[in-house]
């Protein structure tokens, strides 16, 4: 089983520029999970959207080519991949030729669902349910930027004490009619689980049910600041925090990184089945 130590996160690592899939390095969720009272199945769904921004291969007759890439990795795979490792798998396709784009897209579809489902019982059970999208040169200004919508935590003047993760902070006000809010805050940090380096981002939490003291959830986005954690861990334990301190009857939190390396991952967790919102990028992303 792979842990977080055993990555390439905070060592030198060799460049390598000819395709080498072994790079990848899955992490198994359940761990992280079990700390967070998830030993079964999860009461989530929703998935992790990863954006490319540094993809480039050379085409048949050796021209380089680049392009922005989309993928989305369900939170039900067994694993996810450690994002340095990903770095240095995609930089292993810069001096490998491809027929065309589809053959790129196939090769990044078939290996990420490799390394997420790994492990995963019976041998060849998992769905290959990895979706890839490549956004070639003649679309790069069309590419959006947008922030997330809803009301705004930040404008709240309140005082900030606690640092790490504190759920006591959560509160919400029983109502007789439930309430339907989404709110968003851009003060959410948190850092990398090995590195100790500051992963920075924005978060959107929709809800319905008793309403959600806002000064309390905006001090408990906070105080995430010092908290070493993958973005993954760190949506899915917001969400787990919520869910079991106010109750609401229906909730989604979607958060939005900062890219390190030429990466963004934003992950989305819902109660309930829905469609992933689209991945468009905020104004520091």
């Amino acid at each position: 089983m792979n842990t977080p130590e055993q990555s390439q996160l905070g060592r030198a690592s060799a460049f390598v520029d000819q395709y080498d899939a072994s790079l990848l390095f899955p992490i198994p969720r359940a761990d992280k999970r079990a700390e967070i009272g998830i030993t079964g199945a999860a009461p989530f769904f929703g998935a992790d959207m990863w954006s490319v921004f540094e993809l480039s291969w050379l085409g048949p007759r050796g021209k380089p080519q680049v392009a922005l890439a989309h993928l989305t990795i369900p939170c039900e795979t067994r694993n996810i991949v450690e994002s340095k490792s990903f770095k240095l798998y995609l930089n292993s396709f810069n001096n490998t030729p491809f027929d065309d784009v589809d053959a790129v897209k196939a090769r990044l579809r078939t290996d990420i669902a490799e390394a997420v489902w790994r492990g995963t019982e019976p041998a060849g059970s998992a769905p290959a349910s990895i979706g890839v999208t490549l956004i070639g040169p003649d679309l790069f200004d069309q590419q959006p930027v947008h922030e997330l919508d809803g009301l705004n935590l930040d404008r709240l003047d309140i005082e900030c004490t606690q640092y790490t993760p504190a759920p006591e902070l959560l509160r919400a006000t029983p109502n007789e009619q439930p309430v339907t809010e989404v709110l968003v805050s851009n003060l959410l940090k948190s850092n990398c689980l090995v590195t100790g380096q500051p992963d920075w981002g924005s978060v959107q939490i929709s809800y319905t049910g008793d309403q959600i003291e806002q000064g309390g959830l905006l001090q408990y986005l906070v105080s995430f600041r010092n908290h070493n954690e993958f973005h993954e861990q760190c949506v899915e334990r917001i969400f787990m925090d919520i869910w079991t301190r106010c109750k609401p009857l229906k909730l989604a939190v979607y958060a939005r990184y900062t890219r390190r390396g030429g990466l963004d991952i934003n992950p989305f967790r819902t109660s309930h089945p829905q469609a992933l919102p689209r991945n468009i990028r905020t104004a520091r992303q």
